[in-house]
């Protein structure tokens, strides 16, 4: 008999023979989460609304979403910045004001009947773009339906047959179910049977006005002209219920980029999101808001938190090269973008911000003053600066700081590794809910979290600055025993793992001595081989 542990009782076995117990490996590794995911929210001239859609680039944003457009809620403008600043893990989120349609064109239409009317699959300016064209098909005697969008591959619908209400019928079929396994249904648009159903095929475009047939594809808008912070925000609720960023729930991003969202009093309800999610959101004061402003503003909202990324209202000037313009963007894209490429125990102090062509203040050709600096890290909101806090000739973060007033949990990187280590460890340790607690069981709990930090260490992701893996201190400490689970509370259902782990630290200030001078000596000692 083959069987898997604890499938049967041993006890109980009285019959003679061999039972072969296949007992899984002892100790399971742990897999880290994704730390590299942006979640951004945005407008769109295409796409499904509120419903978190991943891709991979801009180049992919564009075939989801429709291009950027110059406005400044724009969702695909915060892409293209992650894209040029090396992120490759994007989870975006379409929102609207609600007054978003979905452009329409009609085929064999007279007055206001037709034999059929194609309607965009989504709502959206792009959809005005869509070219429908009706051609002889392949086959003798049938017709070719073909549908194209800019940026994506024309759908062809081949061999529509029939006459009359049997040949619309068909078309429409075609369209909304597809007409093999290599050709399903349309993802550009979905199709209505109309009353004139007797008006014969003819070919036909639906480009440039419309000829033949078909009219023009019109009537599609972006619902883009009245969105608030509370349309970026959303509502919360259960499943596809949830509306602008209450829908990344769920997703795993590391990230969180709200296209534009310069409102304070939507910054606790994002904070309060995110941080039950274990996300890192990234905001910014408005544009050409002045330090003082800046620092009054965070006096009076309190804000005093790790799981919150505040920019000062130094707006950055982007190249954008698709509406030929360099205009101003929110410093928060950037980076948002910035920490999406970095490790989690990395911070965004000092890393280049390539995509950067200026600031406000450097198009003024200003600098920030020591005292400017001082008054923005005292009010844990961060700043782009021209050069780097390292004097490098480059644009970067200032500080690489949340906005909590602790100095032990006021770094990029405690954020990020905390979200990162959280739901790491939720994720792998479930395993044990509705095992036995016993000697073993503990032992191989431990084991999985001690492999884990062991692992982490060894990357350089935990660690200290009095060595390194595998011969400096140990930079963590896990307690899984009879100490810290009394048989009381181990009767009540509970197991308790007590850990401590260190995080590298970030340097900020460098100190150099330098002693130099003519009258300076020198010792040398020579140098013996081992």
């Amino acid at each position: 008999m083959i069987v898997q542990q604890g499938s049967i009782n041993l006890a109980a076995v009285q019959v003679p023979g061999v039972i072969v117990q296949i007992v899984p490996p002892a100790v399971t590794p742990i897999l880290g989460v994704p730390s590299g995911g942006e979640g951004v929210v945005g407008t769109a001239t295409w796409g499904p609304v509120d419903s978190p859609t991943v891709c991979g680039s801009y180049a992919e944003y564009t075939t989801l979403f429709g291009p950027l457009v110059n406005r400044t809620y724009d969702a695909g403008t915060e892409v293209a910045i992650g894209t040029q600043l090396g992120v490759i893990n994007f989870t975006v989120v379409r929102v609207t004001d609600g007054t978003d349609t979905a452009a329409t064109a009609t085929l064999g239409a007279v007055s206001s009947n037709f034999a059929a009317k194609l309607t965009g699959l989504y709502t959206g300016s792009l959809g005005n773009a869509i070219v429908a064209t009706m051609s002889a098909g392949t086959q003798v005697g049938t017709w070719k339906l073909s549908i194209a969008l800019p940026g994506m591959v024309p759908e062809v619908f081949e061999n529509i047959a029939g006459s009359g209400a049997t040949f619309w019928g068909n078309l429409v079929s075609a369209v909304n179910n597809g007409t093999s396994p290599n050709r399903g249904a349309s993802q550009v648009v979905s199709a209505m049977l109309g009353t004139l159903t007797s008006t014969a095929p003819a070919a036909g475009s639906s480009a440039a006005g419309g000829s033949g047939i078909l009219s023009a594809f019109s009537g599609g808008t972006d619902g883009a002209s009245a969105i608030t912070s509370a349309i970026l925000m959303g509502t919360d609720g259960a499943g596809a219920s949830r509306t602008g960023t209450y829908a990344l729930r769920g997703t795993g991003v590391a990230v969180v980029d709200v296209a534009g969202l310069t409102d304070t009093t939507q910054w606790a309800n994002l904070t309060a999101l995110c941080q039950s999610e274990s996300q890192y959101p990234v905001v910014a004061f408005p544009a050409g808001n002045s330090i003082s402003a800046t620092t009054t503003a965070m006096a009076s909202l309190g804000i005093d938190t790790a799981w919150l990324k505040i920019m000062h209202g130094d707006w950055v000037w982007w190249s954008d090269t698709v509406s030929g313009v360099t205009r101003l963007v929110s410093p928060a894209a950037f980076i948002a973008a910035c920490l999406a490429n970095l490790a989690p125990n990395a911070s965004s102090l000092n890393k280049q911000l390539a995509a950067v062509v200026g600031t406000q203040k450097t198009s003024a050709n200003q600098v920030y003053s020591s005292a400017d600096l001082l008054a923005l890290m005292q009010a844990r909101v961060d700043v782009i600066t021209l050069p780097s806090a390292g004097g490098q000739n480059y644009f970067a973060a200032a500080f690489g700081i949340n906005a909590s007033s602790n100095s032990g949990t006021n770094g990029d990187n405690y954020t990020r590794m905390t979200n990162f280590l959280a739901p790491t460890l939720n994720k792998a340790m479930g395993i044990w809910i509705g095992t036995l607690q016993s000697a073993a069981q503990r032992l191989n709990a431990y084991a999985m979290l001690d492999q884990l930090m062991c692992s982490l260490w060894q990357q350089g992701l935990i660690g200290n600055a009095d060595g390194s893996w595998p011969n400096g201190p140990q930079p963590w400490s896990i307690t899984l025993n009879d100490s810290n689970n009394p048989p009381q509370r181990v009767a009540l259902g509970f197991e308790q793992a007590d850990m401590a782990v260190q995080y590298l630290s970030v340097i900020d200030t460098l100190l150099i001595n330098l002693q130099a001078g003519q009258s300076v000596q020198i010792t040398s000692t020579a140098a013996t081989a081992a």
